[in-house]
Order: structure tokens, then sequence, then C-alpha cells
């Protein structure tokens, strides 16, 4: 069957069977073990794993039966095959213990090559029970494993990320017909930028495969909270007053407030903090002179820095209705002046390195489209 030396368990109360059967099992490669009775083959089964239990039925103390039905009605122990040894004359007993649940039986005197074809008969089925028990274990933490991930995937994006999603979207489907062309550029220079940041050593691992897939994902919700501000300020054609304009900075706070929201009801989801941070801080300017909070250089966190130069790249390049877009060279040059004032120095230098692909970008989401 296989290289493992089986344990066999003898039950007998008479000394010269046990010492037989000893014998001619030791003689095959088999480990074997004795009991005198019922009782204390049970306590032996208690503390060691058989394969095989041989049992005679007459014995003191406790009989075969008695022990047969304790084994068989257990859990624990009921995978154990059972061969019963037994008289010619028990026939009538035989059939009461097969009932009961035993694999086999063996008569005495003990035929050589019946014990042992018994025996191998009984070790087989055992083997093939032991290999079927432990795929379904297998399988069953397999499947554990899987229902835990789905849980986490469910409870990660189907929860938190698909109620951010629907927030955002209502937002871009009631307020401004070009949001939709600009949410796709911006996610798309947000993963430009991000993936050339990665390769910048003084980065470390912050930026890595995970920060990419994040910052592409909620990039858009930086505006989610202009759902707050009014429409006589939000689309207004001139310039705002003092109070328009405090009540257009209010959309940062508001965006971020939202997604705080959401995540005190789905917490530990790592896009929506990540979408905190950027409503929050896309305004922001490296050198304090920005809103809500004015804070300044890396207090102010990466994924908003990168939002930031993202965003206002957008803005120059597109037509408002306050204003006419500017062109590539001249977003560029803009965005170059304002290094080391409204941006973060790296990412204006990672932004010129990738700047054709800006501009592609440009071409490709042009203003209506999706």
């Amino acid at each position: 069957m296989n290289d493992k030396v089986f344990s066999i368990l003898v039950v007998d109360d008479t000394e010269m069977n046990r010492d037989l059967l000893e014998r001619r099992l030791r003689r095959q490669g088999y480990a074997v073990f004795m009991a005198e009775n019922g009782k204390e083959a049970i306590e032996k089964v208690k503390n060691y794993d058989f394969d095989l239990i041989l049992l005679d039925i007459m014995m003191p103390v406790m009989d075969g039966y008695n022990t047969l039905e304790m084994l068989k009605s257990s859990d624990k122990y009921n995978h154990i095959p059972v061969i019963m040894i037994t008289a010619i004359n028990e026939m009538d007993s035989v059939v009461r213990c097969l009932e009961l649940g035993a694999e086999d039986y063996l008569p005495k005197p003990f035929n050589p090559i019946l014990l042992k074809a018994r025996i191998t008969a009984s070790l087989e089925k055992k083997v093939a029970h032991d290999l079927r028990a432990e795929y379904q274990r297998n399988i069953e933490e397999h499947n554990n494993v899987l229902e835990r991930r789905v849980r986490e995937q469910v409870k990660e994006i189907g929860s938190a990320h698909l109620a951010a999603i629907f927030a955002m979207s209502k937002l871009a489907e009631s307020r401004d017909t070009d949001t939709g062309s600009h949410l796709e550029r911006i996610r798309e220079y947000c993963r430009v930028l991000s993936e050339e940041l990665s390769l910048v050593a003084s980065l470390g691992s912050e930026v890595n495969d995970r920060f990419i897939e994040n910052i592409y994902s909620a990039s858009p919700l930086h505006d989610i909270g202009k759902v707050g501000v009014p429409d006589h300020v939000l689309q207004k054609p001139g310039k705002l007053t003092d109070d328009e304009w405090n009540a257009m900075k209010t959309h940062a706070v508001i965006g971020a407030e939202t997604l705080r929201a959401v995540d005190a009801q789905h917490p530990g989801n790592a896009f929506i903090r990540m979408g905190i941070e950027i409503a929050e801080g896309h305004h922001e300017k490296w050198d304090g002179s920005g809103y809500p909070h004015g804070l300044a250089g890396e207090a102010i966190r990466l994924s908003a820095r990168i939002v930031a130069l993202g965003d206002v790249y957008d803005a120059l390049t597109s037509k408002r209705c306050y204003k006419s877009a500017f062109s590539h060279e001249k977003a560029t040059d803009i965005i170059l002046s304002s290094s080391g004032s409204h941006f973060d120095p790296d990412i204006v230098r990672v932004f010129l390195r990738r700047e054709a692909e800006f501009r592609k970008i440009r071409l490709t989401y042009q203003e209506g489209g999706g």
C-alpha cells in the first residue's frame, strides 16, 4: 500500500491468542499493541492513533459488543476498522457485530493466509478513508480561505468603494456636464505621475502598486465636496466675490467629511482613506499658501500633492465659462514656474519627464468625452 508502518491493536483476554497474533503480525511488518479487555482497549485508543483493531467478542470487564458499540458511536474513533475475533460456533454473534459496524471477522483458530488477506483488505479501506478525509480537509480549508477573501473583498470593494463611487457619480451627473472627461483625465494624470514617482529612491516603498491603484481610483473624488457649493457660485462666469470664494473653498472640507462618514461605516479601507487625503488636501500649496488648512511641504499628503498638479494642469488646458483653454506648452511653463511655491518640486520634475503623456491624455479625453 505504502511505506507507512501500520499500527494494530489486538484485544483478547487469552494470552496465547495475543502472543500468536503478535508474532504473526510483527513478521508481516506491523506495529502491534495489546489489550486484555474492552475497557483497556478504549483507554489505549484514546492515547494512540491505531490503523486497525482486532477485537475478541467474549471478554471480561467489557466484552467485544460493548467495545465495538462505543467505538462506532464515537465521531472520533468510528473511522478505525475493526475485525472481530470469533470462534467457529459464534456466527450469530458475527452477524450482530457486522450490524454494529465491524468491517470483517476472523475465525479461530487463525489461518495465516486468511489473517493476512483480511487485515490487508481492512487496511486498504482505512488508507482510502484517510485519503478522502485529508482531501476533504484540504477542500474545506481552501474554501474557508476563499470565503474569507471574498468577505474581505466584498467589504472593501463592494461596500466602501461602491458607496464612494456612487456619491462621486451622482455629483458628476448633477453638477457639470464636463466632469466625466475631467475625471477620466485626472486619474490618468495621477497614474502617470505615480508610476514615475515610484522610481524616486527617496520615496522608498510608499509609491507601490497598491498606491498607484488607489490613487487611480480615488483621485476622481477630489471635488466631491462641490456638491455642497451653491450653483450660483460653482457656475458663475465672472470673478468671485470674497464671500463666494470662501464658499467655494469649503468644498475641500465638505468632501473630506463626506468620505469620513463613509469610512466610519466601512473602516479600514485604503481607497477611502486616500480619497479623504485627496479631497481635503488637493488645494494645499507647497509653500503653505493654500487651503483649507494652510499646510506646507510634506505635511501635505503625497496623494494630494500629486492630484494638485494634475488638477491644475487640467484646469489650465480646459475651456471653462470664465476662460479659454491654454496650450499644453503654456500650461507646462506655468507649472514649472510654480515649482516650490504651488507644487512639490519632485512632482514637477517627474511631470516634465512624462509631459508628453499628459498631452496624449489631453487629446484622448477631449471635452465632453468619456
